[in-house]
């Protein structure tokens, strides 16, 4: 593995998150419009028996240490946690690390594609949701404006919540562990990890249950996109490597 590989990798990494902190400058602020977009969805997801929102979220708000705890899951563990399972897959496996990864980056460019078409508002700024992180921003170093630091949130965008990348990338990395050959304990940890995750973006005010399977969805999907062309780039190289009859 040379050095020049890693440079590419770190490289590559680094622009998906200038382009994500760039689209958070090119976004649309106009928060009635994200509103209308939410109230839309949230009417979706009541025609379907799917909100679950306010009962999750009133719940969370009452019980503090829990509150508190999700705070902290929701403001670091999307990015140690994938953070760490790239490293892990760059190290240990490298023969899935380029498919995962490219899962990862299609799946992010897609979420920060929706961000800038169809703003939408979280449950938070909708009339009858407590925004948990800013009733305990006193525990941690996030403010009142979703997990950005207190003081920065200007540079955040917090009309991003459809789809929901928390919720996508903690089910990639429950991919990432199903198919890399590791212990059954590892696997439902994985699993745990993304149904843990979902309960915390929805809990605390961030997202919206539609949100959650957007992003499951487009991390789903890219995975699969990823698959179908690893499989038939594979297909193509033993057709070109075997001998002609």
């Amino acid at each position: 593995m040379t050095r020049r590989f890693v440079v590419l990798e770190v490289s590559l990494l680094a622009v998906l998150y200038v382009g994500y902190s760039a689209s958070r400058l090119l976004a649309s602020n106009d928060r009635a419009e994200a509103l209308d977009r939410a109230r839309a969805l949230l009417g979706l997801e009541q025609t379907w028996h799917l909100d679950l929102e306010r009962v999750l979220n009133g719940w969370l708000a009452q019980h503090d240490l829990l509150a508190v705890a999700s705070s902290y899951w929701y403001a670091t563990t999307h990015y140690l946690v994938t953070a760490a399972v790239l490293v892990w897959l760059f190290v240990r496996r490298p023969a899935l690390y380029p498919r995962a990864r490219t899962a990862l980056v299609v799946a992010s460019l897609a979420g920060l594609a929706c961000y800038l078409a169809m703003p939408m508002a979280p449950p938070r700024f909708v009339e009858g949701y407590s925004d948990v992180l800013a009733l305990h921003s006193q525990a941690g170093w996030w403010g009142g404006d979703a997990s950005a630091p207190k003081g920065l949130g200007d540079i955040t965008n917090q009309l991003a919540a459809f789809p929901s990348l928390h919720a996508g990338w903690a089910l990639w990395v429950a991919i990432v562990v199903a198919h890399a050959g590791v212990h059954r304990a590892w696997r439902v940890a994985g699993v745990v990890y993304a149904l843990v995750t979902a309960f915390v973006v929805v809990g605390t005010g961030n997202h919206w249950v539609l949100d959650v399977v957007a992003g499951w969805a487009v991390v789903a999907a890219a995975w699969v996109v990823v698959e179908i062309v690893a499989l038939r780039r594979g297909a193509v190289g033993e057709r070109v490597e075997s001998p002609t009859s």
